[in-house]
Formats: structure tokens, C-alpha cells, sequence
């Protein structure tokens, strides 16, 4: 979005003003960064209960046509082509040299159609990368008239079953499409907090009336950018810009469970996406950086940005996820390490405010996972 344009608002800003909520510039958009209930509050109810997102300033895009798995599957390092009907996967779109150019979620909805998913900072990118590259082999859609809901916790099945009991079905990474109250939704059993939870994708027109639906339910609040934030890094998750970039493989960001085995050497559909070449030799050799967990020493939060040295002061990497973890309360971190000094498990320290704060390498996630996996 250029500079000279208006901040933009989603269809359920009114919403958000009525609720209190503390409403900052993000990606393009005003959101709400926090209601009154505040982020720790609003992090553990997510945790415990049931948290509703708007996430409608995501980009939503659809591919048409019967080359769209074939095309996408071209700037991809993952499995495409043999995507189940309904079902939804991980992806990452990279570049020439190898880098991570914004992840997002592909479904597979039939009838020679792909639902993308992707982050609003570069889902402007993302469409002209599409077009450019693809636009002669399926017609690529932008859903500029569509919201998106997020409901995530452990009461989140509970609430929308009992207005859509044909939700029962639904696995993690599944799809349905469904009609709420005459809404017609398309619903994921998806979420970026760890826990059990939906995402669903909705006429902008509508989105009002089913964020009402969805909040009449005592056991959901509102959650603003905040806690999603806390939430995805408690469940050791990747955020675009920090832990993923244009200068660093899948590989170098730890992950290579996210490449698919068939598009790997040796696959039956080895390479043929951009930077394949240098991803595929991470894969095979190893690569000079890694992201992993790092639990703090002591009650001071260790932010994104501060440099990890070593004992002898030598720079090894850098934090690119940091703040406070409500649910273990205690400070926690992501960061990016030169493999070696992971390797030889050396004593390192993350340089706050001039000072060392020891800190220890961990297993991701902080928190463990609550997918419904049936």
C-alpha cells in the first residue's frame, strides 16, 4: 500500500471501538492491539476457553482453473498436486536465491480451486508474484469483499458446534463449507495459537452478524494482536519478518518438516520451484544457522532484535521472537544461532540494555500443541 493511501479498516472496526479495544496501526490496517480485559487476560482466556480473532485484514485469494495445483505447486516447496480434496497445507512462497517471500495456508476446495490464505504485509506481493508468474496458467483472485474470523481454545469446538453441529466431522487441516444462519462460510480447522481452533472465511457483509453469533457465547471474548502474538510464540510458531525472511532457506529457519518429501532430492517431483537448488542443498548439507527456543534466566523478557553472544563476547546470532510467556510465566525467546556454537551447546547471553542475560537453548514449543487430531 503506498504511502500517499488512507489506513485501511476491516468490516468489524465498529465492532472493535464499541468493545474498548486499543486500536493501533498494523500491516496497512487499524487493529486492535488489546481490549479491557488486557493481553495476559485475553491470552490465558484463548488458553482456557475460547478467544475470537478478526483476522480479516489477511490476504484471501483464489486460484481457478484445472492447471491452479500445477502453477502453485511451481513456486512452492511442498506438495501440491496431491492435496486432498478439503484438506489444508502449510506452504511458503521462496525466491530465486532460496529465501522465504511470505508463508501461508493452501486448501484444496475442488472443482480445479485452491483457497490461499496469506500475510497482510505482503499480500499485495504476494498477488503481483502470483500473476506475474502464474497469472497465464489459472485466474488468481483477490477476495477483497471477504472477512475472516479466527476462534481458538479448547471451548472453541463446543461454541461453533452448537450452531453448526456438521462441524463434528472436522479434523486439524481439514475443510468445510458450511451455512451459518444463511451465512455462507468456508471453515478451516486451523489457528496460529496452539490450540484447537477454526478459521473462518466469510462475506464481508455478514461478518458483523456471526462475530455477534460467536460472542453471545459466554465462554468467548475478544483477542486482539497482542496475545496472538504471545500465543503463536508460547506454541514456537513462525512469524513472517522475524523467524522467516527474504535472505534465509526454510531450511536456515528451521523448517524443513514443512518441504515435502516428493518435491526434495531423490522425490518424484524434485525441485522445479524457485531457489530449489539452494534449498535442496540445505537439506542435503546441512545449513550455517538454525531457529530454536531460548528459555531466559530470570524475569526480564529478552525482545526481538538483541544480540546472542558467546562467553568470549563473539556474536552468534540474533533474537527474532522475544517477550513473556503468560501460560509458564517467564520470559521466553526465539532466536537465530550459527549451528556451531548450537552444536557445541555453548553457554550464551542475550545483551539487554548492555547487560548478558544467560540464556539456554530449548525445544520448541514452549507450550504443547492441542490440535485436534481426532
Amino acid at each position: 500500500m503506498s504511502k500517499d493511501k488512507q489506513i485501511r479498516t476491516t468490516p468489524l472496526y465498529q465492532m472493535h471501538l464499541d468493545a474498548g479495544a486499543k486500536m493501533v496501526p498494523f500491516a496497512g490496517y487499524e487493529m486492535p492491539v488489546s481490549y479491557p480485559l488486557g493481553i495476559k487476560k485475553e491470552h490465558n482466556h484463548t488458553r482456557e476457553k475460547a478467544g475470537l480473532f478478526d483476522v480479516s485484514h489477511m490476504g484471501q485469494i483464489r486460484l481457478v482453473g484445472a492447471n491452479a495445483k500445477k502453477a502453485l505447486e511451481s513456486l512452492v516447496p511442498v506438495d501440491i498436486i496431491d492435496l486432498p480434496l478439503m484438506k489444508l497445507r502449510y506452504a511458503l512462497f521462496t525466491n530465486k536465491s532460496g529465501g522465504v517471500m511470505d508463508d501461508l495456508m493452501v486448501t484444496n476446495l475442488g472443482d480445479e480451486e485452491l483457497f490461499l490464505v496469506v500475510n497482510a504485509g505482503c499480500k499485495n506481493a504476494d498477488f503481483d508474484h502470483l500473476q506475474s508468474t502464474i497469472g497465464d496458467d489459472c485466474k488468481i483472485e483477490f477476495l477483497k469483499d471477504a472477512a475472516l474470523l479466527a476462534l481458538q481454545g479448547p471451548s472453541s469446538y463446543k461454541v461453533l458446534s452448537e450452531i453448526m453441529p456438521s462441524i463434528n466431522e472436522m479434523t486439524f487441516m481439514t475443510a468445510k463449507k458450511v451455512a451459518i444462519n444463511g451465512i455462507e462460510c468456508l471453515i478451516t480447522r486451523s489457528g496460529y495459537t496452539g490450540e484447537d481452533g477454526f478459521e473462518i472465511s466469510l462475506p464481508a457483509k455478514d461478518s458483523e452478524e456471526l462475530a455477534k453469533l460467536l460472542l453471545s457465547n459466554k465462554e468467548v471474548e475478544w483477542v486482539g494482536l497482542g496475545a496472538r502474538d504471545s500465543l503463536r510464540l508460547e506454541a514456537g510458531l513462525s512469524l513472517y519478518g522475524h523467524e522467516l525472511d527474504t535472505n534465509h532457506s526454510p531450511v536456515e529457519s528451521s523448517l524443513s518438516w514443512a518441504l515435502s518429501k516428493i518435491r526434495r532430492a531423490g522425490g518424484e517431483r524434485e525441485g522445479n520451484y524457485l531457489g530449489s537448488e539452494t534449498i535442496m542443498n540445505h537439506l542435503d548439507e546441512g545449513s550455517e544457522t538454525k531457529v530454536v527456543g531460548l528459555q531466559p534466566e530470570g524475569r526480564m523478557p529478552v525482545r526481538d532484535g538483541a544480540t546472542i553472544e558467546d562467553e568470549l563476547g563473539n556474536k552468534v546470532g540474533k533474537v527474532t521472537s522475544g517477550g513473556f510467556g503468560p501460560s509458564i510465566n517467564r520470559p521466553i525467546a526465539i532466536a537465530r544461532l550459527q549451528k556451531s556454537y548450537i552444536e557445541n551447546n555453548s553457554k550464551l547471553f542475550a545483551i539487554v540494555r548492555d547487560k548478558k542475560i544467560a540464556v539456554e537453548i530449548v525445544s520448541l514449543p514452549f507450550v504443547k500443541q492441542n490440535y485436534y487430531r481426532g
